[in-house]
């Protein structure tokens, strides 16, 4: 984890309403729509299902989503075309105890 690719990452609003998103995918994103598909939120949550809440373009969503990725804040899973991304709850555990012993 590099933690100033981290600050800068959450720097923006966006990116951090996308992580509260994926924390609770279930309060977020229609849960039945992904089970009808075979799928559950461990694999994570669609692109475009995220870009459809955020109102922003696919490709501003798919960059910020690989931004965050390189940052260590998700990982993403290739389903058939569509690319499905998680929270990488491991690395925001280890930002978060390095934040409380930096801070």
């Amino acid at each position: 984890m590099e933690p100033e690719l981290v600050y800068k990452t959450l720097a923006n609003a966006t990116r951090r309403q996308i992580l509260r998103w994926l924390k609770s995918p279930g309060e977020h994103f229609d849960e039945r729509e992904y089970q009808r598909r075979g799928l559950e939120f461990s694999s994570g949550v669609c692109v475009s299902d995220i870009g459809a809440k955020t109102g922003l373009a696919q490709s501003v969503v798919s960059s910020y989503l690989q931004g965050m990725q390189r940052a260590g804040l998700l990982e993403s899973e290739r389903i058939g075309k569509w690319t499905y991304y998680r929270r990488n709850e491991k690395a925001i555990r280890e930002f978060v105890d390095f934040m409380s012993e930096e801070l």
